[in-house]
């Protein structure tokens, strides 16, 4: 597995983020056990985590089994009661204690709210690290505009800085292109991202024309059944050029996501250890320059803006400053 700077903290973790959303939900606490075994055996170092995965009971599960493996890792979690100071500060405390740790290294907000109060926000992230009950503060979903803006408040105090953005970002989802990706280059933020598969959308297990596995998550999740529809010509596209090649799909999909040089790791969820050895081969393979546009070119998903000159696309445009 190999590894990359998290932004400009001077970190260095796997180019693979574990995530654990799985934990405790689609796997027991053995197989999520024998999953974080073989991804430390593997190489990779970053795990990724959330309050409110299973009720807390994921951070339960991680508690346990992060006995005698705590000092190798690099462990985010992220807020879930709320944005107001109260909740930020009283969150990591149970994270914490879910997790049998004295501190995580990067605490998140999960979501924007309407009506976020971001002084309150960045000074109650500022004591958290003071306490050293993390190491570094960082956010999900931010847009561009709100990331800035609370950075320069928290500039201004002297107070600890969001260190980076945790996004959705896909073949499918690709709105973190328009200013959020750009902002990331030009400023040495750390940018994970979550659904590099889109639910396994794009890694085979859903085909265009056929009924849905009985134990899939479509059963539940109308996202994913609208998406095949929609995308079924791109998603048989992807399919083919895989097969052609000889590589799975989430190979080609996880190797699109890690183009982007504004990309710092993708986060993958698995199962099982037998996803977990799909999951790393995936980021052995890379996409050529040529490779990249084609399968780009399968999804009619880039933001489309209406306006004059060429402003979308220096919305876009990573290598604006020099």
């Amino acid at each position: 597995m190999k590894t990359v700077k998290l932004g400009s903290t001077g970190e260095i973790v796997s180019e693979m983020c574990l995530g654990t959303m799985m934990f405790g939900d689609r796997c027991d606490e053995a197989q999520s056990d024998r999953i974080l075994a073989a991804a430390i055996d593997r190489g990779v170092n970053f795990v990724d985590t959330a309050a409110m995965y299973v009720g807390g009971h994921t951070e339960e599960i991680l508690g346990r089994i992060l006995k005698g493996r705590r000092d190798k890792l690099f462990l985010v979690t992220k807020v879930h009661k709320g944005v107001d100071g109260k909740s930020i500060r009283e969150s990591i405390d149970e994270s914490l204690e879910r997790l049998q740790t004295d501190y995580v290294d990067l605490y998140l907000i999960h979501w924007p709210e309407p009506g976020m109060r971001p002084v309150e926000i960045m000074q109650a992230l500022n004591a958290v690290v003071e306490q050293g009950k993390t190491r570094y503060v960082g956010c999900c979903n931010y847009p561009a505009w709100l990331y800035a803006h609370s950075n320069a408040i928290a500039e201004r105090n002297g107070w600890a800085t969001l260190v980076g953005n945790q996004i959705p970002y896909n073949l499918l989802e690709r709105g973190a292109e328009v200013e959020v990706l750009p902002q990331a280059t030009a400023e040495g933020l750390a940018i994970t991202t979550y659904r590099p598969l889109v639910m396994g959308l794009l890694a085979g297990k859903y085909v265009p024309g056929k009924p849905l596995p009985a134990d899939a998550r479509g059963q539940t999740d109308l996202r994913l059944p609208a998406w095949l529809e929609e995308y079924g010509q791109g998603i048989r596209s992807l399919l083919d050029f895989a097969e052609t090649r000889g590589l799975h799909p989430a190979q080609v999909a996880i190797s699109w996501v890690r183009h982007s040089p504004a990309v710092t790791a993708p986060v993958v969820g698995v199962s099982s250890v037998e996803q977990l050895d799909a999951t790393v081969a995936a980021f052995d393979f890379s996409l050529t320059d040529e490779e990249y546009t084609r399968v780009t070119g399968f999804f009619d998903t880039a933001v489309k803006e209406e306006t004059g000159g060429k402003f979308p696309e220096l919305r876009r445009e990573l290598n604006l400053i020099g």
